[in-house]
């Protein structure tokens, strides 16, 4: 997955990965859905200190 944006939001596209080859998203309708969904996982994240924390957790239980 491939989220390329900037300063004009009109111009942004996404990079979808499936099985059957790249998808781009690039129209609005479907930048808007994409845009949710990442800022609905930018919400659920944990922070970078978190983020290492939990790795290491993982890895000490291996």
């Amino acid at each position: 997955m491939l989220y390329a944006h900037g300063p004009v939001p009109q111009l942004d596209t996404a990079q979808l990965d499936p099985s059957h080859g790249p998808t781009l998203l690039d129209t609005e309708a479907q930048l808007a859905k994409y845009r949710t969904v990442l800022g609905r996982l930018h919400a659920l994240a944990l922070d970078p200190a978190a983020s290492r924390t939990f790795i290491h957790a993982i890895a000490r239980k291996l």
